[in-house]
Protein backbone atom coordinates (compact mmCIF):
# COMPACT_ATOMS: atom_id res chain seq x y z
CA UNK A 1 0.00 0.00 0.00
CA UNK A 2 1.50 3.61 -0.72
CA UNK A 3 2.38 6.11 1.49
CA UNK A 4 -0.41 8.37 -0.35
CA UNK A 5 -3.15 5.76 0.56
CA UNK A 6 -2.21 5.39 4.08
CA UNK A 7 -2.30 8.69 4.99
CA UNK A 8 -5.78 8.61 3.55
CA UNK A 9 -6.89 5.58 5.55
CA UNK A 10 -5.82 7.35 8.47
CA UNK A 11 -8.04 10.36 7.91
CA UNK A 12 -11.29 8.38 7.76
CA UNK A 13 -9.98 6.36 10.98
CA UNK A 14 -9.48 9.93 13.11
CA UNK A 15 -13.00 11.18 11.38
CA UNK A 16 -14.84 7.75 12.80
CA UNK A 17 -13.08 7.91 16.31
CA UNK A 18 -14.10 11.34 16.14
CA UNK A 19 -18.03 10.78 15.19
CA UNK A 20 -18.63 7.72 17.33
CA UNK A 21 -16.04 8.46 20.72
CA UNK A 22 -16.40 12.08 21.18
CA UNK A 23 -13.25 12.31 21.34
CA UNK A 24 -11.89 16.09 20.10
CA UNK A 25 -10.99 15.25 16.41
CA UNK A 26 -8.10 17.91 16.73
CA UNK A 27 -6.24 16.38 19.29
CA UNK A 28 -6.15 12.75 17.30
CA UNK A 29 -5.47 14.86 14.56
CA UNK A 30 -1.98 15.62 16.11
CA UNK A 31 -1.97 11.73 17.48
CA UNK A 32 -2.11 11.47 13.16
CA UNK A 33 0.26 13.50 12.35
CA UNK A 34 2.83 12.56 14.63
CA UNK A 35 2.50 8.45 13.33
CA UNK A 36 1.72 9.05 9.95
CA UNK A 37 4.73 11.82 9.76
CA UNK A 38 7.06 10.03 11.83
CA UNK A 39 6.45 6.39 10.76
CA UNK A 40 5.41 6.62 7.09
CA UNK A 41 6.71 9.72 5.49
CA UNK A 42 9.76 10.06 7.35
CA UNK A 43 9.35 13.54 8.66
CA UNK A 44 11.02 15.09 12.18
CA UNK A 45 9.45 17.47 14.48
CA UNK A 46 9.93 20.29 12.26
CA UNK A 47 8.52 18.64 9.20
CA UNK A 48 5.33 18.08 10.63
CA UNK A 49 4.99 21.00 12.80
CA UNK A 50 5.47 22.40 9.38
CA UNK A 51 1.81 22.51 8.73
CA UNK A 52 0.68 24.18 12.08
CA UNK A 53 -1.64 27.13 11.33
CA UNK A 54 0.42 29.45 13.37
CA UNK A 55 -1.65 32.46 11.71
CA UNK A 56 -4.83 30.95 12.10
CA UNK A 57 -4.38 30.28 15.82
CA UNK A 58 -3.38 33.56 16.29
CA UNK A 59 -6.93 35.05 14.52
CA UNK A 60 -9.21 32.38 16.23
CA UNK A 61 -7.68 33.29 19.67
CA UNK A 62 -7.18 37.13 19.06
CA UNK A 63 -11.06 37.67 17.38
CA UNK A 64 -13.24 35.70 20.28
CA UNK A 65 -10.55 37.09 22.87
CA UNK A 66 -11.75 40.69 21.38
CA UNK A 67 -15.36 40.09 21.19
CA UNK A 68 -15.65 38.69 24.31
CA UNK A 69 -14.64 41.42 26.07
CA UNK A 70 -17.04 43.03 23.56
CA UNK A 71 -20.09 40.84 24.73
CA UNK A 72 -19.04 41.40 28.50
CA UNK A 73 -18.86 44.77 28.54
CA UNK A 74 -22.65 45.21 26.61
CA UNK A 75 -21.19 46.51 23.29
CA UNK A 76 -22.55 43.63 21.13
CA UNK A 77 -25.88 44.40 22.46
CA UNK A 78 -25.82 47.28 21.56
CA UNK A 79 -24.96 46.72 18.16
CA UNK A 80 -27.25 44.56 17.69
CA UNK A 81 -30.22 46.69 18.85
CA UNK A 82 -28.64 49.78 16.39
CA UNK A 83 -29.22 46.39 13.94
CA UNK A 84 -32.65 46.04 14.80
CA UNK A 85 -33.42 49.95 14.32
CA UNK A 86 -31.54 50.13 10.98
CA UNK A 87 -33.52 47.91 9.29
CA UNK A 88 -37.13 49.18 11.40
CA UNK A 89 -37.11 46.19 13.81
CA UNK A 90 -37.51 43.86 10.48
CA UNK A 91 -35.45 40.59 12.12
CA UNK A 92 -35.63 38.77 8.46
CA UNK A 93 -33.80 41.68 6.86
CA UNK A 94 -30.46 41.18 8.86
CA UNK A 95 -29.26 38.36 7.66
CA UNK A 96 -29.47 39.76 4.33
CA UNK A 97 -27.42 42.89 5.78
CA UNK A 98 -24.58 40.38 6.86
CA UNK A 99 -24.53 38.73 3.53
CA UNK A 100 -24.16 41.67 1.79
CA UNK A 101 -21.86 43.48 4.12
CA UNK A 102 -19.62 40.77 4.17
CA UNK A 103 -19.60 40.72 0.13
CA UNK A 104 -19.32 44.13 -0.16
CA UNK A 105 -16.01 43.64 1.91
CA UNK A 106 -14.21 40.88 0.61
CA UNK A 107 -15.31 42.27 -3.07
CA UNK A 108 -13.49 45.97 -2.46
CA UNK A 109 -10.41 43.93 -1.05
CA UNK A 110 -10.76 41.86 2.25
CA UNK A 111 -9.81 38.62 2.33
CA UNK A 112 -12.65 36.67 2.86
CA UNK A 113 -11.36 35.21 6.66
CA UNK A 114 -10.50 38.71 7.74
CA UNK A 115 -14.07 40.14 6.69
CA UNK A 116 -15.28 37.00 8.41
CA UNK A 117 -13.74 37.49 11.19
CA UNK A 118 -15.23 40.81 11.64
CA UNK A 119 -18.85 40.49 10.84
CA UNK A 120 -20.01 36.99 12.10
CA UNK A 121 -19.51 37.53 16.24
CA UNK A 122 -21.80 40.65 15.79
CA UNK A 123 -24.19 38.48 13.32
CA UNK A 124 -24.25 35.63 15.46
CA UNK A 125 -24.65 37.71 18.56
CA UNK A 126 -27.96 39.10 16.94
CA UNK A 127 -28.75 35.40 16.40
CA UNK A 128 -28.65 34.20 19.89
CA UNK A 129 -30.94 37.14 20.81
CA UNK A 130 -33.30 37.20 18.18
CA UNK A 131 -33.54 33.32 18.16
CA UNK A 132 -32.28 32.81 14.43
CA UNK A 133 -30.97 29.48 13.76
CA UNK A 134 -27.08 29.97 14.05
CA UNK A 135 -26.31 27.57 10.81
CA UNK A 136 -28.41 30.02 8.90
CA UNK A 137 -26.63 33.26 10.50
CA UNK A 138 -22.86 31.54 10.42
CA UNK A 139 -23.56 30.48 6.93
CA UNK A 140 -25.05 33.85 5.25
CA UNK A 141 -22.39 35.60 6.52
CA UNK A 142 -19.60 32.76 4.66
CA UNK A 143 -21.22 32.72 1.42
CA UNK A 144 -21.49 36.49 1.31
CA UNK A 145 -18.25 36.46 1.84
CA UNK A 146 -17.77 34.22 -1.28
CA UNK A 147 -20.03 35.96 -3.26
CA UNK A 148 -17.77 39.05 -3.63
CA UNK A 149 -14.77 37.18 -3.19
CA UNK A 150 -13.78 36.73 -6.91
CA UNK A 151 -14.41 40.66 -8.28
CA UNK A 152 -11.83 41.41 -10.68
CA UNK A 153 -10.22 43.81 -7.91
CA UNK A 154 -10.41 41.27 -5.21
CA UNK A 155 -7.58 39.22 -3.28
CA UNK A 156 -9.19 35.42 -4.63
CA UNK A 157 -10.27 37.44 -7.99
CA UNK A 158 -6.25 38.96 -8.43
CA UNK A 159 -4.61 35.42 -7.65
CA UNK A 160 -6.81 33.46 -10.25
CA UNK A 161 -7.07 35.57 -12.74
CA UNK A 162 -3.22 36.11 -12.19
CA UNK A 163 -2.97 32.38 -12.43
CA UNK A 164 -5.05 31.88 -15.72
CA UNK A 165 -2.77 34.71 -17.48
CA UNK A 166 0.08 32.95 -16.36
CA UNK A 167 -0.56 29.30 -17.80
CA UNK A 168 -1.77 30.98 -20.99
CA UNK A 169 -5.53 30.21 -20.38
CA UNK A 170 -8.61 32.22 -21.64
CA UNK A 171 -10.40 34.18 -19.38
CA UNK A 172 -12.90 36.58 -18.01
CA UNK A 173 -12.68 38.27 -14.95
CA UNK A 174 -16.26 39.19 -15.24
CA UNK A 175 -17.40 35.57 -15.69
CA UNK A 176 -15.83 34.43 -12.52
CA UNK A 177 -16.87 37.34 -10.36
CA UNK A 178 -20.57 36.28 -11.92
CA UNK A 179 -20.13 32.79 -11.64
CA UNK A 180 -19.21 32.85 -7.91
CA UNK A 181 -21.40 35.84 -6.80
CA UNK A 182 -25.03 33.98 -8.54
CA UNK A 183 -23.84 30.50 -7.32
CA UNK A 184 -23.65 31.64 -3.31
CA UNK A 185 -26.75 33.75 -3.57
CA UNK A 186 -28.69 31.20 -4.91
CA UNK A 187 -27.34 28.88 -2.09
CA UNK A 188 -27.98 31.65 0.67
CA UNK A 189 -31.49 31.86 -0.39
CA UNK A 190 -32.54 28.07 -0.43
CA UNK A 191 -30.59 28.36 3.21
CA UNK A 192 -32.56 31.27 3.81
CA UNK A 193 -35.75 29.24 2.96
CA UNK A 194 -35.22 25.93 4.46
CA UNK A 195 -33.27 27.34 7.82
CA UNK A 196 -36.08 29.50 9.77
CA UNK A 197 -36.55 32.85 6.66
CA UNK A 198 -40.30 31.88 6.49
CA UNK A 199 -40.71 32.22 10.46
CA UNK A 200 -38.75 35.49 10.43
CA UNK A 201 -40.93 36.94 8.14
CA UNK A 202 -43.76 35.94 9.36
CA UNK A 203 -42.82 37.02 13.21
CA UNK A 204 -42.90 40.68 11.41
CA UNK A 205 -41.13 43.94 12.95
CA UNK A 206 -39.77 43.85 16.51
CA UNK A 207 -38.40 46.58 18.86
CA UNK A 208 -34.58 46.34 20.35
CA UNK A 209 -36.86 45.91 23.94
CA UNK A 210 -38.50 42.70 23.16
CA UNK A 211 -35.89 41.12 22.14
CA UNK A 212 -37.70 38.51 19.29
CA UNK A 213 -39.61 37.43 22.83
CA UNK A 214 -42.98 36.07 22.12
CA UNK A 215 -45.66 38.26 22.79
CA UNK A 216 -43.86 41.61 23.28
CA UNK A 217 -44.15 43.88 20.59
CA UNK A 218 -45.12 42.73 17.48
CA UNK A 219 -42.66 39.44 17.81
CA UNK A 220 -46.06 37.35 18.42
CA UNK A 221 -45.26 34.94 15.61
CA UNK A 222 -41.97 34.06 16.85
CA UNK A 223 -40.96 31.30 18.69
CA UNK A 224 -38.03 30.35 21.16
CA UNK A 225 -37.42 27.29 19.48
CA UNK A 226 -35.52 26.28 16.47
CA UNK A 227 -36.29 29.09 13.74
CA UNK A 228 -36.13 25.76 11.22
CA UNK A 229 -34.29 22.98 9.44
CA UNK A 230 -30.84 21.80 11.48
CA UNK A 231 -30.61 25.32 13.36
CA UNK A 232 -30.98 25.37 16.95
CA UNK A 233 -33.07 23.97 20.14
CA UNK A 234 -33.88 25.56 23.07
CA UNK A 235 -33.20 26.36 26.26
CA UNK A 236 -29.49 27.31 27.25
CA UNK A 237 -26.80 25.93 25.86
CA UNK A 238 -27.93 25.60 22.50
CA UNK A 239 -28.33 27.98 19.35
CA UNK A 240 -31.87 28.42 20.64
CA UNK A 241 -31.14 30.08 23.82
CA UNK A 242 -33.80 32.26 24.49
CA UNK A 243 -33.29 35.87 24.44
CA UNK A 244 -35.03 37.04 28.05
CA UNK A 245 -32.03 35.03 29.14
CA UNK A 246 -29.61 37.32 28.07
CA UNK A 247 -28.79 39.70 31.29
CA UNK A 248 -29.41 43.65 31.88
CA UNK A 249 -27.19 45.57 33.49
CA UNK A 250 -28.47 48.66 34.91
CA UNK A 251 -26.79 50.58 32.66
CA UNK A 252 -28.17 49.07 30.03
CA UNK A 253 -31.87 49.43 30.46
CA UNK A 254 -33.77 50.34 27.83
CA UNK A 255 -34.79 54.25 26.76
CA UNK A 256 -31.18 55.19 26.21
CA UNK A 257 -29.96 58.22 24.40
CA UNK A 258 -29.13 56.35 21.65
CA UNK A 259 -31.99 55.20 20.77
CA UNK A 260 -31.18 51.73 21.15
CA UNK A 261 -32.25 50.93 24.41
CA UNK A 262 -28.73 50.53 25.79
CA UNK A 263 -26.86 53.49 26.72
CA UNK A 264 -22.93 53.82 25.61
CA UNK A 265 -21.12 54.18 28.75
CA UNK A 266 -16.40 54.87 28.18
CA UNK A 267 -16.22 50.78 27.79
CA UNK A 268 -18.56 50.70 25.02
CA UNK A 269 -17.34 53.62 22.96
CA UNK A 270 -13.89 52.32 23.03
CA UNK A 271 -14.67 48.62 22.25
CA UNK A 272 -16.54 50.33 19.41
CA UNK A 273 -13.31 52.48 18.52
CA UNK A 274 -11.72 49.06 19.13
CA UNK A 275 -13.70 47.49 16.31
CA UNK A 276 -13.53 50.32 13.74
CA UNK A 277 -9.75 50.20 14.23
CA UNK A 278 -9.65 46.44 13.34
CA UNK A 279 -11.44 46.91 10.60
CA UNK A 280 -9.08 49.62 9.60
CA UNK A 281 -6.41 47.93 10.34
CA UNK A 282 -7.13 44.73 8.30
CA UNK A 283 -8.71 46.58 5.19
CA UNK A 284 -6.68 49.89 5.16
CA UNK A 285 -3.42 48.84 5.95
CA UNK A 286 -2.85 44.75 5.77
CA UNK A 287 -2.54 44.39 8.81
CA UNK A 288 -2.78 40.96 10.53
CA UNK A 289 -6.53 40.35 12.00
CA UNK A 290 -5.39 38.19 14.38
CA UNK A 291 -2.23 40.38 16.25
CA UNK A 292 -4.68 43.33 15.65
CA UNK A 293 -7.48 41.72 17.72
CA UNK A 294 -5.17 40.28 20.10
CA UNK A 295 -3.68 43.80 20.70
CA UNK A 296 -6.77 45.86 21.16
CA UNK A 297 -7.90 43.29 23.41
CA UNK A 298 -5.05 43.46 25.90
CA UNK A 299 -5.77 47.53 25.61
CA UNK A 300 -8.94 47.09 26.56
CA UNK A 301 -8.98 44.15 29.42
CA UNK A 302 -5.72 46.55 30.58
CA UNK A 303 -8.39 49.64 31.42
CA UNK A 304 -11.22 47.84 31.73
CA UNK A 305 -10.21 44.78 33.83
CA UNK A 306 -13.71 43.92 35.98
CA UNK A 307 -15.45 43.50 32.18
CA UNK A 308 -12.36 40.99 31.08
CA UNK A 309 -12.18 39.18 33.65
CA UNK A 310 -13.82 36.07 32.00
CA UNK A 311 -13.15 36.86 28.75
CA UNK A 312 -9.60 34.69 28.34
CA UNK A 313 -11.79 31.45 29.59
CA UNK A 314 -14.68 32.31 26.67
CA UNK A 315 -11.90 32.08 23.69
CA UNK A 316 -13.11 29.27 22.20
CA UNK A 317 -10.27 26.84 22.95
CA UNK A 318 -11.92 23.75 21.88
CA UNK A 319 -12.53 24.93 18.65
CA UNK A 320 -8.83 26.11 18.60
CA UNK A 321 -7.38 22.60 19.25
CA UNK A 322 -9.94 21.07 16.66
CA UNK A 323 -8.81 23.01 13.88
CA UNK A 324 -5.25 23.41 14.48
CA UNK A 325 -5.09 19.51 14.89
CA UNK A 326 -7.02 19.00 11.65
CA UNK A 327 -5.12 21.66 9.50
CA UNK A 328 -1.50 19.92 10.78
CA UNK A 329 -2.42 16.76 9.43
CA UNK A 330 -3.36 17.78 6.11
CA UNK A 331 -0.13 20.11 6.16
CA UNK A 332 1.33 16.56 6.60
CA UNK A 333 -0.32 14.98 3.41
CA UNK A 334 1.09 18.34 1.74
CA UNK A 335 4.37 17.60 2.83
CA UNK A 336 4.55 13.61 2.32
CA UNK A 337 2.77 14.40 -1.70
CA UNK A 338 -0.84 12.98 -0.92
CA UNK A 339 -2.88 16.02 -2.54
CA UNK A 340 -0.29 16.22 -5.55
CA UNK A 341 -0.75 12.28 -6.20
CA UNK A 342 -4.47 12.44 -6.49
CA UNK A 343 -4.42 15.57 -8.28
CA UNK A 344 -1.95 13.89 -10.71
CA UNK A 345 -3.86 10.84 -10.96
CA UNK A 346 -6.68 12.49 -12.18
CA UNK A 347 -5.69 14.88 -14.36
CA UNK A 348 -4.03 11.32 -16.53
CA UNK A 349 -7.53 10.53 -17.27
CA UNK A 350 -8.24 10.23 -20.77
CA UNK A 351 -11.67 10.94 -20.56
CA UNK A 352 -11.59 15.62 -20.35
CA UNK A 353 -15.10 15.65 -19.00
CA UNK A 354 -14.90 13.36 -15.88
CA UNK A 355 -11.15 14.76 -15.31
CA UNK A 356 -13.06 18.16 -14.91
CA UNK A 357 -16.01 16.72 -12.51
CA UNK A 358 -13.51 15.16 -10.13
CA UNK A 359 -10.71 17.76 -10.54
CA UNK A 360 -13.68 19.86 -9.08
CA UNK A 361 -14.59 17.32 -6.18
CA UNK A 362 -10.71 16.78 -5.43
CA UNK A 363 -10.80 21.21 -5.04
CA UNK A 364 -13.96 21.10 -2.64
CA UNK A 365 -12.75 18.03 -0.45
CA UNK A 366 -9.19 19.40 -0.13
CA UNK A 367 -10.41 23.00 0.32
CA UNK A 368 -13.08 22.10 2.82
CA UNK A 369 -9.65 21.34 4.95
CA UNK A 370 -6.78 23.73 3.32
CA UNK A 371 -6.27 26.95 1.65
CA UNK A 372 -8.73 27.70 -1.15
CA UNK A 373 -6.41 29.65 -3.02
CA UNK A 374 -3.95 27.78 -2.67
CA UNK A 375 -5.85 24.52 -3.95
CA UNK A 376 -6.45 26.37 -6.74
CA UNK A 377 -3.05 27.50 -7.28
CA UNK A 378 -2.47 23.57 -7.83
CA UNK A 379 -5.44 22.25 -9.29
CA UNK A 380 -5.90 24.78 -12.22
CA UNK A 381 -2.24 23.85 -13.74
CA UNK A 382 -3.10 20.25 -13.72
CA UNK A 383 -6.39 20.85 -15.92
CA UNK A 384 -4.03 22.54 -18.36
CA UNK A 385 -2.70 19.51 -20.33
CA UNK A 386 -6.79 18.27 -21.34
CA UNK A 387 -7.85 22.32 -21.30
CA UNK A 388 -5.38 22.13 -24.30
CA UNK A 389 -7.18 19.27 -26.27
CA UNK A 390 -9.79 21.98 -26.66
CA UNK A 391 -12.98 19.84 -25.13
CA UNK A 392 -13.33 21.76 -22.34
CA UNK A 393 -14.14 25.64 -22.20
CA UNK A 394 -10.96 27.21 -20.19
CA UNK A 395 -13.53 29.69 -18.58
CA UNK A 396 -16.40 27.40 -17.67
CA UNK A 397 -13.56 25.18 -16.11
CA UNK A 398 -11.85 27.72 -14.29
CA UNK A 399 -15.61 29.82 -13.08
CA UNK A 400 -16.37 25.57 -12.01
CA UNK A 401 -12.86 25.37 -9.62
CA UNK A 402 -13.17 28.12 -8.41
CA UNK A 403 -16.79 27.89 -7.11
CA UNK A 404 -16.10 24.47 -5.97
CA UNK A 405 -13.06 25.68 -3.60
CA UNK A 406 -14.51 28.48 -2.01
CA UNK A 407 -18.40 27.34 -1.11
CA UNK A 408 -17.28 24.33 0.90
CA UNK A 409 -15.43 27.32 3.02
CA UNK A 410 -18.52 26.65 5.26
CA UNK A 411 -16.62 23.51 6.84
CA UNK A 412 -15.62 23.75 10.23
CA UNK A 413 -12.39 22.90 9.49
CA UNK A 414 -11.69 25.86 6.77
CA UNK A 415 -10.87 29.29 7.97
CA UNK A 416 -14.38 30.67 7.94
CA UNK A 417 -16.20 27.75 9.21
CA UNK A 418 -14.11 28.16 12.41
CA UNK A 419 -14.42 31.60 12.58
CA UNK A 420 -18.29 31.11 12.50
CA UNK A 421 -17.83 28.33 15.25
CA UNK A 422 -15.72 30.03 17.55
CA UNK A 423 -17.71 33.52 17.45
CA UNK A 424 -20.92 31.78 18.45
CA UNK A 425 -22.00 32.52 21.62
CA UNK A 426 -23.97 30.29 24.25
CA UNK A 427 -24.37 27.71 21.79
CA UNK A 428 -23.99 23.70 21.85
CA UNK A 429 -20.32 23.56 20.43
CA UNK A 430 -20.41 20.05 19.69
CA UNK A 431 -24.12 20.22 18.25
CA UNK A 432 -22.94 23.40 16.34
CA UNK A 433 -20.12 21.73 15.05
CA UNK A 434 -21.90 18.78 13.71
CA UNK A 435 -24.78 20.98 11.53
CA UNK A 436 -21.98 22.94 10.09
CA UNK A 437 -19.85 19.50 9.26
CA UNK A 438 -22.87 17.79 7.91
CA UNK A 439 -23.95 21.10 6.03
CA UNK A 440 -20.25 21.28 4.66
CA UNK A 441 -20.85 17.56 3.49
CA UNK A 442 -23.59 18.24 1.81
CA UNK A 443 -21.92 21.21 -0.25
CA UNK A 444 -19.33 19.02 -1.45
CA UNK A 445 -21.51 16.64 -2.44
CA UNK A 446 -23.52 18.41 -4.61
CA UNK A 447 -21.60 22.08 -5.78
CA UNK A 448 -18.59 20.29 -7.86
CA UNK A 449 -21.07 18.48 -9.89
CA UNK A 450 -23.81 20.93 -10.19
CA UNK A 451 -20.99 23.90 -11.12
CA UNK A 452 -19.32 21.55 -14.13
CA UNK A 453 -23.10 20.76 -15.31
CA UNK A 454 -23.87 24.29 -15.56
CA UNK A 455 -20.06 25.66 -16.43
CA UNK A 456 -18.36 23.11 -17.65
CA UNK A 457 -20.28 21.04 -20.10
CA UNK A 458 -22.23 23.27 -21.89
CA UNK A 459 -18.24 24.46 -22.77
CA UNK A 460 -17.80 27.91 -22.37
CA UNK A 461 -14.74 29.74 -23.30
Amino acid sequence: MSPELISILVLVVVFVIATTRSVNMGALAFAAAFGVGTLVADLDADGIFAGFPGDLFVVLVGVTYLFAIARANGTTDWLVHAAVRLVRGRVALIPWVMFALTGALTAIGAVSPAAVAIVAPIALSFATRYSISPLLMGTMVVHGAQAGGFSPISIYGSIVNGIVEREKLPGSEIGLFLASLVANLLIAAVLFAVLGGRKLWARGAVTPEDGGVPGQGTASAGTGSSTGGTGAGTGTGTGGTAPAAVAVRPEQETGGAEGTGIRLNPARIATLVALVALVVAVLGFDLDAGLTAVTLAVVLSTAWPDDSRRAVGEIAWSTVLLICGVLTYVGVLEEMGTITWAGEGVGGIGVPLLAAVLLCYIGAIVSAFASSVGIMGALIPLAVPFLAQGEIGAVGMVAALAVSATVVDVSPFSTNGALVLAAAPDVDRDRFFRQLMIYGGIVVAAVPVLAWLVLVVPGFG
